[in-house]
């Protein structure tokens, strides 16, 4: 929880340090603002679990992994060239040519135009033309219209993505210059405390659903784990007190190497 040794958190005797939860919902959000995405999730405690109810967790589990739409996408961060007014974005052709619809390369020069969605729903449209010395992809027309209407900077990066329907999406990730201004319906990791507590030992005493916000970058990573990979934790190879085992690392001066730790 990360709170301070003289901060007053209540003491809920009864809630578990691990609590096993059925994810009911998920809604993904996005704040107007800067565009941060989070997570709403409802969760209902599981009590009393039983081998078949790890069963029945862990195949409902996997048929969501088999079941989630397979998508295409491409990140880049951001240059200075890529965030210029009078410059364009270019694209790495791979990314491009899987991402983007086919260009008609007996028009000289090979161009279109692209329309991509972002997390609010507003759609951006772009000049995809396929020029220069090297021939390079790039997006020109609409393009610094977006990096201002963004407030985008060198850095920050973009991230394409055409989904199960074909359809082109737009995202941003800033990059961490500073702690991420979240809206105030999203739960950061400093305010994750005394009402998520006092919500998660309400539900685990009353067989009742509760909602949390979950942000991947302000949240700590440990705070939400899939139940396959809690399961393997507990119960896959442990390491044991004398145990040596040989772990890769890399450095700067000598490359890879690797060492036995004990």
């Amino acid at each position: 929880m990360r709170k301070d040794a003289d901060a007053q958190i209540p003491s809920y005797p009864n809630l578990p340090s691990k609590l096993i939860c059925i994810l009911h919902s998920v809604t993904m959000e996005s704040d107007p603002d800067t565009d941060e995405v989070y997570a709403r999730m409802t969760l209902q405690p599981v009590s009393n679990v039983t081998q078949c109810d790890k069963e029945i967790l862990l195949a409902s589990e996997l048929a969501l992994k088999q079941n989630k739409p397979q998508t295409e996408f491409f990140c880049k961060t951001l240059t200075a060239s890529d965030t210029s007014t009078h410059g364009g974005f270019s694209v790495p052709r791979r990314a491009a040519e899987r991402i983007f619809p086919r260009l008609d390369f007996s028009l000289q020069p090979p161009a279109q135009e692209l329309q991509a969605r972002d997390l609010h729903d507003t759609i951006w449209t772009f000049r995809h033309i396929f020029r220069g010395q090297p021939k390079r992809h790039l997006l020109t027309t609409g393009w610094s219209l977006f990096i201002s209407g963004k407030r985008l900077l060198a850095g920050d990066s973009v991230l394409f993505i055409r989904d199960a329907k074909q359809q082109l999406l737009l995202g941003i990730r800033r990059a961490n210059r500073q702690p991420t201004n979240l809206s105030s319906s999203v739960l950061s990791s400093d305010s994750m405390h005394i009402g998520v507590l006092a919500a998660a030992a309400h539900a685990a005493a009353n067989n009742s659903q509760f909602t949390i916000f979950y942000n991947p970058r302000a949240s700590p990573s440990e705070f939400v784990i899939p139940f396959a990979k809690y399961q393997k934790a507990v119960y896959g190879n442990q390491l044991s007190l004398g145990m040596r085992f040989r772990m890769m690392f890399e450095t700067e001066e000598s490359g890879t190497r690797s060492t036995w730790v004990q």
